[in-house]
């Protein structure tokens, strides 16, 4: 029937996200999930909320987790807009702030909805190839533009820009809104937040999909200039007026709260992503820095894809990319330790 399609819907090439199978008992490697679970404090919250209160409307502001996320990060609540999960909240940021009459700049090698967005919201791109070591090089965003986005740490390979690195864009690109992507930043990242008082055409995205074990109640923000956060309200309301539950509110309260339980599984993802790192080379891989919750590997005898399936075939799904740079290697999501130990062992078998 899809003679009714809008015209657009026909050029959509929609965004593939990692398989949540249904089979039990695997070992879950491919969608960069927290090992850990959420805060007790956030899920003491979510039981609180469960009660006749669901009735009515959350609050459209969300003003608890506004006035929570400004306080951690020491700005003003002006500064802050909030969505469901990260995604939608970029989706905002393409639409409100993106649409002019030059290219986007972004990495060719990245978070893979960028591109979609583009598509629907009908933005012209160019894409920036990383080096020869898969990094994103700042000096070579210096063309005319209508943006500039990028993940901090990078998806799918990991890698780090410093602040300083950052900032030199900023004091470079002054007409148009740079947007970095810190889905991945609290494992082992500065977040450009520091920056944002300093910059006014500064913008930066975080989840609590991440680091903070919230992928399922879908809670991300933007933290930058008051005018851009206007942008981002006004497209907000005129389609989804509120955007937040009442559960991912106060969870998203709480976690931020709880510090401490933040910062230990943090370490403990952390650690494991060193460990498993170094068992890796030991089995003959080369492994991309990466300071996320995910390794980028590839082994020059072994053809990734295959090693792929044959890591499925014995209960362990890991994530594998068609894009021609990057087809031989395996992003591996870092699980807990015994996942971990389990997905060596099997693929010590296949290597």
């Amino acid at each position: 029937m899809s003679q009714f399609w809008s015209p657009i819907v026909h050029d959509l090439d929609p965004y593939v996200p990692g398989e949540q199978p249904k089979v039990a008992n695997l070992v879950k490697l491919n969608t960069n999930e927290n090992p850990y679970g959420p805060s007790p404090k956030v899920l003491d919250a979510i039981r609180l909320g469960v009660s006749d209160q669901l009735r009515l409307y959350p609050d459209p502001n969300a003003t608890q987790l506004k006035q929570a996320i400004a306080d951690y990060h020491h700005v003003e609540m002006n500064n802050v807009f909030v969505g469901n999960g990260s995604d939608e909240v970029l989706a905002h940021i393409f639409h409100a702030l993106f649409q002019h009459d030059a290219p986007l700049l972004l990495p060719d090698i990245t978070y893979s909805f960028y591109p979609v967005y583009c598509k629907l919201y009908k933005i012209e791109y160019q894409t920036i190839a990383l080096d020869s070591n898969f990094a994103i090089n700042l000096q070579d965003y210096q063309t005319n533009n209508a943006g500039i986005i990028f993940p901090n740490p990078n998806a799918p390979t990991g890698c780090l820009l410093s602040l300083s690195e950052i900032e030199q864009l900023l004091q470079r690109n002054t007409e148009s809104v740079v947007v970095v992507d810190e889905a991945y930043i609290d494992f082992g990242g500065e977040s450009a937040i520091a920056l944002v008082n300093n910059y006014p055409n500064l913008l930066v995205t975080q989840t609590l999909s991440k680091s903070r074990s919230l992928a399922s109640l879908r809670i991300g923000f933007a933290v930058g200039h008051p005018d851009l956060i206007e942008a981002l309200v006004r497209v907000k309301d005129s389609f989804n007026s509120y955007p937040m539950d009442s559960l991912a509110i106060s969870a998203g309260v709480e976690a931020f709260k709880d510090q401490d339980y933040f910062e230990k599984t943090c370490r403990k993802v952390m650690a494991s992503r060193e460990q498993l790192t170094s068992e890796l080379i030991e089995l003959g891989f080369d492994v991309l820095p990466s300071s996320a919750n995910f390794i980028f590997a590839k082994h020059s005898e072994h053809d990734a894809e295959q090693l792929a399936l044959d890591l499925r075939e014995k209960g362990v799904i890991v994530r594998h990319f068609k894009h021609d740079r990057i087809n031989q290697f395996l992003r591996i999501s870092i699980g807990t330790q015994e996942e971990n130990q389990q997905f060596l062992t099997i693929l010590d078998g296949l290597v």
